[in-house]
């Protein structure tokens, strides 16, 4: 027979796994550290400029960043910091290096979801934020999954459910019955709404005065931040429905978007979601905040019955909160019914020389057409390894193998970003200004 103290023996057995696997992949302080960039990987990787041409910048101007140069002076390192300088201040052709970023609109949200555990949710959310870190974007990470993969990956593991998407919730609870209770809102029948009374154990936990930033933690990468989770943050399902129990006018649904308002539409160009696998009040908090909706699956047939169910199952979910909720009531700056800018499926774990693989790749595309992106993320040998050390393919030194395996794991993802920024700035262009 085994009990929760045998549960909690193997969990301390994992732990000490999980310490030596963060001592090879992070620095020997157990922090996540980025690497520098190769001269060759910003002229034609980054900038996609030639080298002679990257080469001749620089030589032209010496207050331009240098980076610094191996021993053997054959190459040159960059960090991510001069990078952007760099971008800011060069230009080719007489064209400047920015990614498109209109101005007076907020940041664009993008959830990829799919309640199929496996699909690739949490690589294609850190690989999508580190290729848009790289394309200039400030990127903000937003993990809603308690199994917190994510979070592991950006180097965050020391973290509090209380700074989870837990407390944000919580915390609107707390405001939004506060806000309730002090001026009322007429019903249809004329009656003011009944004062609701949260007990102490949701009020005394001091989630009430937290500020916005309190939730955001920097990363090793300068310009993506993140809201990391946790797996103590996995009772926030069952929190939830209790809290929905204590205030049943509370639009649960609009916690985190009404979280993301307050944060300055200039502060981030791309709010990332990794959410869990699962249909419940924290993936339904994503996907109601999201702008974008990027639904990830594996080339097989089971993985697509699976898709074909999320999507039948989230469409009933947004039904049912639409029917079940007045317009009126306060939302943010996403409005009921609830409504994309876009809807695309990925398919990842892709091999091209599959007969299988080529064959669902050509199912999805007849029935779901052009919102399927025309690039799959390819599995490769460097791919593989990126997942199992905590580490996207943009953070892995190319020079621990062959250059060529670690360009062609690469370029699947470039791809499939580069469908993915298109995405974005569809989005912009749709979106209303301070919308």
């Amino acid at each position: 027979m085994y009990t929760h103290e045998d549960l909690s023996r193997l969990q301390a057995q994992s732990l000490k796994l999980q310490g030596w696997i963060r001592q090879q992949t992070f620095s020997p302080e157990m922090e996540k550290t980025l690497r520098r960039f190769s001269s060759w990987e910003v002229a034609e990787l980054i900038f996609q400029v030639n080298q002679s041409t990257f080469r001749g910048k620089l030589a032209a101007d010496p207050t331009l960043p240098a980076g610094e140069v191996e021993p053997d002076g054959r190459q040159r390192w960059f960090s991510l910091e001069e990078i952007n300088e760099l971008r800011r201040r060069l230009k080719i052709n007489r064209k400047g290096l920015m990614p498109p970023r209109p101005a007076g609109k907020r940041a664009v949200r993008a959830a990829i979801a799919n309640f199929k555990g496996g699909a690739g949710k949490s690589t294609v959310a850190l690989h999508f934020a580190h290729a848009a870190a790289l394309d200039g974007y400030r990127v903000l990470v937003v993990d809603f999954d308690p199994q917190a993969t994510l979070s592991h990956s950006m180097g965050l593991t020391d973290v509090s459910e209380e700074h989870s998407v837990w407390g944000i919730m919580a915390r609107d609870l707390i405001r939004e019955t506060e806000r309730m209770n002090a001026g009322p809102v007429g019903a249809e029948s004329g009656a003011a709404l009944p004062r609701r009374h949260l007990p102490s154990s949701i009020t005394g936990l001091g989630l009430g005065e937290l500020r916005v930033n309190d939730f955001i933690k920097p990363t090793s990468w300068p310009t993506i931040d993140a809201i990391p989770s946790c797996a103590n943050a996995a009772f926030v399902e069952f929190a939830s429905a209790q809290y929905r129990h204590l205030n049943p006018d509370w639009t649960f649904f609009a916690a985190v978007s009404r979280y993301l308002d307050q944060i300055p539409d200039d502060a981030y160009d791309l709010i990332l979601f990794d959410c869990p696998p699962a249909i419940g009040y924290q993936s339904m908090n994503a996907v109601f905040a999201a702008d974008v909706l990027y639904v990830p699956s594996g080339p097989g047939y089971w993985e697509y019955d699976s898709t074909t169910s999320f999507i039948g199952q989230l469409s009933e979910a947004l039904e049912d909160l639409s029917a079940g909720f007045d317009a009126g009531l306060p939302t943010g700056k996403i409005k009921l019914p609830k409504a994309f800018y876009d809807i695309r499926f990925l398919l990842t774990r892709y091999e091209p020389g599959n007969d299988l693989h080529r064959a669902m790749f050509d199912a999805f595309r007849k029935v779901f057409g052009d919102r399927v992106a025309a690039q799959p993320v390819e599995m490769t040998r460097a791919v593989e390894q990126s997942g199992r050390f905590l580490n996207s393919v943009y953070e892995m030194d190319y020079r621990e193998m062959t250059r060529e395996t670690w360009r062609r794991a690469r370029l699947t993802f470039d791809n499939a970003y580069q469908e993915f920024r298109d995405v974005l700035v569809g989005a912009w262009a749709d979106m209303e200004a301070g919308q």
